[in-house]
Protein backbone atom coordinates (compact mmCIF):
# COMPACT_ATOMS: atom_id res chain seq x y z
CA UNK A 1 0.00 0.00 0.00
CA UNK A 2 3.04 2.20 0.95
CA UNK A 3 4.15 1.61 -2.28
CA UNK A 4 0.99 2.31 -4.11
CA UNK A 5 0.39 5.91 -1.98
CA UNK A 6 4.11 7.04 -3.28
CA UNK A 7 3.24 6.46 -7.04
CA UNK A 8 0.18 8.92 -5.97
CA UNK A 9 2.09 10.93 -4.65
CA UNK A 10 4.81 11.25 -7.52
CA UNK A 11 1.72 11.40 -9.85
CA UNK A 12 -0.11 14.45 -8.38
CA UNK A 13 3.10 16.23 -8.11
CA UNK A 14 4.12 15.61 -11.75
CA UNK A 15 0.24 16.68 -12.50
CA UNK A 16 0.58 19.67 -10.91
CA UNK A 17 4.46 20.29 -12.49
CA UNK A 18 2.43 20.21 -15.95
CA UNK A 19 -0.62 21.96 -15.07
CA UNK A 20 1.63 25.16 -14.62
CA UNK A 21 4.07 24.44 -17.57
CA UNK A 22 1.20 24.44 -19.65
CA UNK A 23 -0.70 27.33 -18.25
CA UNK A 24 2.79 29.47 -18.13
CA UNK A 25 3.72 28.61 -21.82
CA UNK A 26 -0.34 29.89 -23.02
CA UNK A 27 0.50 32.70 -21.35
CA UNK A 28 3.73 33.31 -23.07
CA UNK A 29 2.41 32.28 -26.23
CA UNK A 30 -0.71 34.47 -25.97
CA UNK A 31 1.49 37.61 -24.85
CA UNK A 32 1.99 39.13 -28.18
CA UNK A 33 -2.01 38.80 -28.81
CA UNK A 34 -3.39 42.30 -30.28
CA UNK A 35 -4.06 44.66 -27.02
CA UNK A 36 -7.38 45.50 -26.09
CA UNK A 37 -8.92 48.82 -27.27
CA UNK A 38 -9.47 49.87 -23.60
CA UNK A 39 -5.41 49.86 -23.32
CA UNK A 40 -4.59 51.23 -26.83
CA UNK A 41 -1.98 53.82 -26.00
CA UNK A 42 -0.55 52.44 -23.19
CA UNK A 43 2.50 51.53 -24.14
CA UNK A 44 4.40 53.10 -27.00
CA UNK A 45 6.07 50.67 -29.56
CA UNK A 46 9.54 50.72 -27.82
CA UNK A 47 8.41 50.56 -23.91
CA UNK A 48 5.98 47.30 -25.53
CA UNK A 49 9.01 45.66 -26.84
CA UNK A 50 10.60 46.37 -23.52
CA UNK A 51 7.27 44.80 -21.27
CA UNK A 52 6.98 41.48 -23.71
CA UNK A 53 11.46 40.76 -23.49
CA UNK A 54 10.70 41.64 -19.43
CA UNK A 55 7.75 38.72 -19.20
CA UNK A 56 9.84 36.57 -21.42
CA UNK A 57 12.71 37.08 -19.19
CA UNK A 58 10.73 36.23 -16.26
CA UNK A 59 8.95 33.54 -17.45
CA UNK A 60 12.09 31.59 -18.58
CA UNK A 61 13.69 32.11 -15.01
CA UNK A 62 10.28 30.57 -13.70
CA UNK A 63 10.50 27.49 -15.93
CA UNK A 64 14.05 26.62 -14.83
CA UNK A 65 13.10 27.17 -11.21
CA UNK A 66 10.03 25.22 -11.65
CA UNK A 67 11.96 22.85 -13.34
CA UNK A 68 14.30 22.38 -10.45
CA UNK A 69 12.02 22.24 -7.71
CA UNK A 70 10.50 19.59 -9.42
CA UNK A 71 13.77 17.50 -9.94
CA UNK A 72 14.18 18.10 -6.43
CA UNK A 73 11.10 17.01 -5.10
CA UNK A 74 11.50 13.98 -7.35
CA UNK A 75 14.77 13.01 -5.75
CA UNK A 76 13.74 13.44 -2.10
CA UNK A 77 10.66 11.17 -2.85
CA UNK A 78 12.47 8.26 -4.91
CA UNK A 79 15.28 8.54 -2.39
CA UNK A 80 13.21 8.41 0.48
CA UNK A 81 14.82 11.49 1.87
CA UNK A 82 12.03 12.52 4.05
CA UNK A 83 11.85 9.15 5.56
CA UNK A 84 15.85 9.41 6.02
CA UNK A 85 15.36 13.10 7.76
CA UNK A 86 12.79 12.16 10.01
CA UNK A 87 15.18 9.38 11.35
CA UNK A 88 18.06 11.86 11.76
CA UNK A 89 15.86 14.08 14.07
CA UNK A 90 14.66 11.21 16.04
CA UNK A 91 18.00 9.98 16.45
CA UNK A 92 19.84 13.39 17.54
CA UNK A 93 16.22 13.75 20.47
CA UNK A 94 14.08 11.64 22.07
CA UNK A 95 11.74 14.89 22.77
CA UNK A 96 8.92 14.08 19.95
CA UNK A 97 7.85 17.48 19.92
CA UNK A 98 11.11 18.20 19.16
CA UNK A 99 11.93 15.96 17.23
CA UNK A 100 8.83 17.61 14.59
CA UNK A 101 10.71 21.16 15.05
CA UNK A 102 13.84 19.86 14.02
CA UNK A 103 12.42 18.41 10.64
CA UNK A 104 10.58 21.54 10.05
CA UNK A 105 13.31 23.97 10.14
CA UNK A 106 15.94 21.84 8.54
CA UNK A 107 13.21 21.11 5.88
CA UNK A 108 12.26 24.80 5.52
CA UNK A 109 16.17 25.59 5.59
CA UNK A 110 16.41 23.69 2.57
CA UNK A 111 13.53 24.95 0.76
CA UNK A 112 14.95 28.79 1.18
CA UNK A 113 18.16 27.40 0.12
CA UNK A 114 16.62 26.05 -3.39
CA UNK A 115 14.91 29.21 -3.64
CA UNK A 116 17.40 32.10 -3.17
CA UNK A 117 19.62 31.75 -6.31
CA UNK A 118 16.51 32.18 -8.29
CA UNK A 119 15.41 35.55 -5.61
CA UNK A 120 18.77 36.56 -6.11
CA UNK A 121 18.38 36.37 -9.73
CA UNK A 122 15.81 37.89 -10.70
CA UNK A 123 16.80 41.24 -8.22
CA UNK A 124 19.89 41.94 -9.08
CA UNK A 125 20.03 40.70 -12.55
CA UNK A 126 16.41 41.00 -14.08
CA UNK A 127 14.76 43.32 -11.92
CA UNK A 128 18.22 45.63 -12.39
CA UNK A 129 17.94 45.02 -15.63
CA UNK A 130 14.81 46.46 -16.01
CA UNK A 131 14.84 49.44 -13.84
CA UNK A 132 12.75 48.18 -11.21
CA UNK A 133 15.98 46.86 -8.71
CA UNK A 134 16.26 49.48 -5.13
CA UNK A 135 17.77 46.85 -3.07
CA UNK A 136 21.22 46.62 -1.86
CA UNK A 137 23.02 43.38 -1.47
CA UNK A 138 23.03 44.11 1.97
CA UNK A 139 19.47 44.50 2.33
CA UNK A 140 18.81 41.42 -0.16
CA UNK A 141 20.75 39.32 2.62
CA UNK A 142 19.21 40.85 5.65
CA UNK A 143 15.77 40.23 4.68
CA UNK A 144 16.09 36.77 3.31
CA UNK A 145 17.29 36.13 6.96
CA UNK A 146 15.03 37.47 8.44
CA UNK A 147 12.11 36.04 6.21
CA UNK A 148 13.78 32.56 7.09
CA UNK A 149 13.92 33.49 10.74
CA UNK A 150 10.35 34.65 10.96
CA UNK A 151 9.01 31.88 8.85
CA UNK A 152 10.65 28.73 10.75
CA UNK A 153 9.82 30.15 14.12
CA UNK A 154 6.57 31.14 13.76
CA UNK A 155 5.51 27.52 11.62
CA UNK A 156 7.73 25.51 14.59
CA UNK A 157 5.55 27.07 17.21
CA UNK A 158 2.29 26.39 15.10
CA UNK A 159 3.28 22.99 14.32
CA UNK A 160 4.64 22.28 18.23
CA UNK A 161 1.55 23.42 19.72
CA UNK A 162 -0.61 21.56 17.01
CA UNK A 163 1.32 18.23 17.91
CA UNK A 164 0.87 18.74 21.53
CA UNK A 165 -2.33 18.56 20.74
CA UNK A 166 -2.39 15.63 18.69
CA UNK A 167 -0.70 13.66 21.61
CA UNK A 168 -2.78 14.83 24.37
CA UNK A 169 -6.42 14.65 22.58
CA UNK A 170 -5.74 12.00 20.05
CA UNK A 171 -7.93 11.42 16.91
CA UNK A 172 -10.36 14.53 18.52
CA UNK A 173 -6.87 17.04 18.55
CA UNK A 174 -8.24 18.61 14.93
CA UNK A 175 -10.92 20.40 16.85
CA UNK A 176 -8.50 22.38 19.39
CA UNK A 177 -5.72 22.50 16.43
CA UNK A 178 -8.54 24.18 14.42
CA UNK A 179 -9.10 27.19 17.23
CA UNK A 180 -5.46 27.76 17.81
CA UNK A 181 -4.77 28.42 13.63
CA UNK A 182 -7.60 30.07 13.64
CA UNK A 183 -6.90 32.60 16.48
CA UNK A 184 -3.45 32.87 14.57
CA UNK A 185 -4.98 33.80 11.53
CA UNK A 186 -6.92 36.44 13.51
CA UNK A 187 -4.08 37.72 15.59
CA UNK A 188 -1.76 37.97 12.42
CA UNK A 189 -4.44 39.74 10.42
CA UNK A 190 -4.98 42.37 13.09
CA UNK A 191 -1.06 43.07 14.48
CA UNK A 192 0.65 41.65 10.56
CA UNK A 193 1.38 45.81 9.80
CA UNK A 194 2.15 46.47 13.84
CA UNK A 195 4.58 43.19 14.25
CA UNK A 196 6.30 41.97 11.03
CA UNK A 197 5.88 44.65 8.47
CA UNK A 198 8.49 46.84 10.81
CA UNK A 199 11.52 44.12 10.20
CA UNK A 200 11.51 44.81 6.57
CA UNK A 201 10.01 48.39 6.34
CA UNK A 202 9.64 51.70 8.06
CA UNK A 203 6.03 52.91 8.38
CA UNK A 204 5.17 56.72 8.94
CA UNK A 205 2.01 58.32 9.67
CA UNK A 206 1.07 60.41 6.19
CA UNK A 207 1.66 64.03 7.13
CA UNK A 208 -0.88 66.65 7.25
CA UNK A 209 -1.55 68.00 4.41
CA UNK A 210 -3.57 67.87 0.77
CA UNK A 211 -3.22 64.27 0.14
CA UNK A 212 -4.29 63.21 3.97
CA UNK A 213 -7.05 65.84 3.70
CA UNK A 214 -8.29 63.98 0.27
CA UNK A 215 -8.43 60.94 1.73
CA UNK A 216 -9.58 61.96 5.17
CA UNK A 217 -12.42 63.55 3.11
CA UNK A 218 -13.35 60.65 0.52
CA UNK A 219 -13.41 57.99 3.49
CA UNK A 220 -16.09 60.73 5.36
CA UNK A 221 -18.17 60.15 2.18
CA UNK A 222 -18.19 56.79 2.52
CA UNK A 223 -19.53 56.78 6.05
CA UNK A 224 -16.68 55.75 7.73
CA UNK A 225 -13.64 57.03 9.76
CA UNK A 226 -10.22 55.87 9.32
CA UNK A 227 -7.22 57.77 11.39
CA UNK A 228 -4.58 55.41 10.34
CA UNK A 229 -2.62 56.50 7.11
CA UNK A 230 0.91 55.75 6.84
CA UNK A 231 3.29 55.73 4.40
CA UNK A 232 5.62 52.65 3.92
CA UNK A 233 9.40 52.99 2.43
CA UNK A 234 8.95 50.90 -0.73
CA UNK A 235 11.14 52.20 -2.80
CA UNK A 236 13.96 50.64 -0.24
CA UNK A 237 13.06 47.28 -2.37
CA UNK A 238 12.41 48.63 -5.77
CA UNK A 239 10.76 51.73 -7.83
CA UNK A 240 7.27 49.35 -8.55
CA UNK A 241 4.30 50.81 -6.57
CA UNK A 242 1.61 49.54 -4.21
CA UNK A 243 -1.35 50.31 -1.43
CA UNK A 244 -3.40 48.34 0.75
CA UNK A 245 -5.87 48.24 3.98
CA UNK A 246 -4.53 46.18 6.90
CA UNK A 247 -5.87 44.81 9.71
CA UNK A 248 -9.05 45.56 11.37
CA UNK A 249 -11.38 46.62 14.54
CA UNK A 250 -8.77 49.08 16.17
CA UNK A 251 -5.72 47.96 14.57
CA UNK A 252 -7.19 48.81 10.79
CA UNK A 253 -4.84 51.11 9.18
CA UNK A 254 -4.55 52.22 5.39
CA UNK A 255 -0.49 51.93 3.78
CA UNK A 256 0.42 53.95 0.95
CA UNK A 257 3.85 52.83 -0.96
CA UNK A 258 6.14 55.92 -1.28
CA UNK A 259 6.61 54.94 -4.80
CA UNK A 260 2.69 55.60 -5.25
CA UNK A 261 2.96 58.80 -4.64
CA UNK A 262 5.52 59.64 -6.79
CA UNK A 263 3.67 58.62 -9.83
CA UNK A 264 0.08 59.39 -8.88
CA UNK A 265 -2.07 62.40 -8.52
CA UNK A 266 -3.84 62.77 -5.26
CA UNK A 267 -7.02 61.73 -7.42
CA UNK A 268 -5.95 58.42 -8.49
CA UNK A 269 -4.37 57.63 -5.24
CA UNK A 270 -7.41 58.50 -4.26
CA UNK A 271 -9.13 56.29 -6.77
CA UNK A 272 -7.17 53.61 -5.72
CA UNK A 273 -7.48 53.65 -2.04
CA UNK A 274 -11.38 53.72 -2.54
CA UNK A 275 -11.15 50.45 -4.44
CA UNK A 276 -9.47 49.05 -1.75
CA UNK A 277 -12.18 50.14 0.64
CA UNK A 278 -14.46 48.83 -1.14
CA UNK A 279 -13.05 45.72 0.16
CA UNK A 280 -12.85 47.14 3.68
CA UNK A 281 -16.91 47.89 3.25
CA UNK A 282 -17.88 44.48 1.68
CA UNK A 283 -15.77 42.89 4.41
CA UNK A 284 -13.52 40.99 2.09
CA UNK A 285 -10.75 40.44 4.41
CA UNK A 286 -13.16 38.24 7.47
CA UNK A 287 -15.13 36.11 4.28
CA UNK A 288 -11.14 35.53 3.37
CA UNK A 289 -10.31 34.72 7.02
CA UNK A 290 -13.43 32.40 7.21
CA UNK A 291 -13.05 30.57 4.02
CA UNK A 292 -9.20 30.16 5.27
CA UNK A 293 -10.51 28.86 8.50
CA UNK A 294 -12.62 26.59 7.33
CA UNK A 295 -10.50 25.05 4.65
CA UNK A 296 -7.88 24.69 7.71
CA UNK A 297 -11.06 22.59 9.45
CA UNK A 298 -11.57 20.22 6.69
CA UNK A 299 -8.30 20.03 6.31
CA UNK A 300 -7.13 18.76 9.72
CA UNK A 301 -10.33 16.75 10.18
CA UNK A 302 -9.57 14.40 7.13
CA UNK A 303 -5.85 14.09 8.15
CA UNK A 304 -7.14 13.39 12.08
CA UNK A 305 -8.89 10.12 10.21
CA UNK A 306 -5.57 9.33 8.29
CA UNK A 307 -2.41 10.39 10.53
CA UNK A 308 -2.56 6.47 12.60
CA UNK A 309 -2.43 4.82 9.19
CA UNK A 310 1.31 3.60 8.77
CA UNK A 311 1.23 3.62 5.17
CA UNK A 312 1.57 7.29 5.52
CA UNK A 313 4.79 7.90 6.66
CA UNK A 314 5.67 4.54 4.82
CA UNK A 315 5.07 6.11 1.22
CA UNK A 316 8.18 8.95 2.25
CA UNK A 317 10.92 6.74 3.40
CA UNK A 318 9.68 6.59 7.05
CA UNK A 319 10.28 3.55 8.85
CA UNK A 320 8.57 4.23 12.23
CA UNK A 321 4.87 5.96 13.15
CA UNK A 322 5.64 9.68 12.46
CA UNK A 323 2.94 12.66 13.00
CA UNK A 324 5.25 14.91 10.26
CA UNK A 325 5.81 12.22 7.63
CA UNK A 326 2.20 11.77 7.52
CA UNK A 327 1.09 14.97 7.82
CA UNK A 328 3.77 15.84 4.69
CA UNK A 329 2.58 12.68 3.09
CA UNK A 330 -1.35 14.14 3.32
CA UNK A 331 -0.62 17.47 1.70
CA UNK A 332 1.17 16.06 -1.10
CA UNK A 333 -1.78 13.01 -1.27
CA UNK A 334 -4.22 16.03 -1.58
CA UNK A 335 -3.19 18.25 -3.78
CA UNK A 336 -5.50 17.61 -6.59
CA UNK A 337 -8.25 19.02 -4.20
CA UNK A 338 -5.85 22.39 -4.46
CA UNK A 339 -6.06 22.34 -8.31
CA UNK A 340 -9.43 21.87 -8.24
CA UNK A 341 -10.48 24.13 -5.85
CA UNK A 342 -7.66 26.19 -7.40
CA UNK A 343 -9.99 27.90 -10.16
CA UNK A 344 -13.40 28.36 -7.87
CA UNK A 345 -11.21 30.61 -5.14
CA UNK A 346 -9.70 32.51 -8.37
CA UNK A 347 -13.16 33.29 -9.40
CA UNK A 348 -14.83 34.40 -6.00
CA UNK A 349 -11.66 36.66 -5.58
CA UNK A 350 -12.43 38.36 -9.49
CA UNK A 351 -15.97 38.87 -8.29
CA UNK A 352 -14.85 40.72 -5.15
CA UNK A 353 -12.68 42.53 -7.19
CA UNK A 354 -15.15 43.63 -9.45
CA UNK A 355 -17.55 44.68 -6.02
CA UNK A 356 -14.51 46.83 -4.97
CA UNK A 357 -14.38 48.57 -8.33
CA UNK A 358 -18.08 48.89 -8.31
CA UNK A 359 -17.75 51.05 -4.95
CA UNK A 360 -14.99 53.05 -6.45
CA UNK A 361 -16.76 53.78 -9.62
CA UNK A 362 -20.63 54.20 -7.60
CA UNK A 363 -19.09 56.84 -4.79
CA UNK A 364 -17.53 58.63 -8.09
CA UNK A 365 -13.44 57.81 -8.65
CA UNK A 366 -14.37 55.41 -11.17
CA UNK A 367 -11.97 57.70 -13.70
CA UNK A 368 -9.45 58.14 -11.26
CA UNK A 369 -9.29 54.34 -10.55
CA UNK A 370 -8.87 54.09 -14.36
CA UNK A 371 -5.86 56.36 -14.57
CA UNK A 372 -4.39 54.78 -11.63
CA UNK A 373 -4.64 51.14 -12.58
CA UNK A 374 -3.01 52.38 -16.03
CA UNK A 375 -0.19 54.08 -14.50
CA UNK A 376 0.24 50.97 -12.02
CA UNK A 377 -0.10 48.73 -15.09
CA UNK A 378 2.56 50.91 -17.37
CA UNK A 379 5.17 51.29 -14.96
CA UNK A 380 5.35 47.70 -13.87
CA UNK A 381 5.36 46.75 -17.31
CA UNK A 382 2.16 44.35 -16.16
CA UNK A 383 1.27 41.87 -19.25
CA UNK A 384 -2.12 43.22 -21.00
CA UNK A 385 -3.15 40.33 -23.17
CA UNK A 386 -3.22 37.20 -20.40
CA UNK A 387 -4.16 33.76 -22.00
CA UNK A 388 -8.22 33.54 -21.13
CA UNK A 389 -7.82 29.98 -19.51
CA UNK A 390 -4.91 31.42 -17.39
CA UNK A 391 -7.33 34.11 -16.19
CA UNK A 392 -9.83 31.58 -15.20
CA UNK A 393 -7.74 29.02 -13.50
CA UNK A 394 -5.33 30.93 -11.16
CA UNK A 395 -5.54 34.80 -11.88
CA UNK A 396 -7.09 36.52 -8.38
CA UNK A 397 -7.59 39.87 -10.53
CA UNK A 398 -9.78 40.29 -13.47
CA UNK A 399 -7.53 41.51 -16.32
CA UNK A 400 -6.32 45.30 -16.67
CA UNK A 401 -8.61 45.63 -19.81
CA UNK A 402 -11.88 43.28 -18.33
CA UNK A 403 -11.78 45.62 -14.72
CA UNK A 404 -11.53 49.40 -17.51
CA UNK A 405 -14.81 47.87 -19.18
CA UNK A 406 -16.45 47.30 -16.13
CA UNK A 407 -15.86 50.13 -14.52
CA UNK A 408 -17.05 52.22 -17.78
CA UNK A 409 -20.21 50.29 -18.25
CA UNK A 410 -21.08 51.40 -14.47
CA UNK A 411 -20.21 55.17 -15.46
CA UNK A 412 -22.29 55.18 -18.41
Amino acid sequence: MAQTLLWLIIAFVTLEFIISSVLSWLNTKWMSHPVPPELEGLYDEEKYRKQQEYMRTNKRVSLIARCVSFAVTMIILGFGLFGWLDNQCKAWTSLPVLQVILFLVIFNLFNTLIALPFSYYSTFVIEERFGFNRTTHKTFWLDALKSFAVSTVLSAVLMAVVYWLYLTFGQQFWIWATLVVAAFIVFFSMFYSNLIVPLFNKQTPLPEGELRDAITAAIKSFGSKFKDIYIIDGSKHSTKANAYFTGFGPKKRIVLYDTLMDKMTTEEIVGVLAHEFGHYKHRDTFKNMFISIAMVAVNLFIFSLLVSNPDLPAALGGTAPSFILALVAFSLLFSPIDIVLEPMTSAISRRAEYRADAFATEHGHGEALISGLKKLASHALSNLTPHPLVVWYSYSHPTLAQRIRAIKQLSN
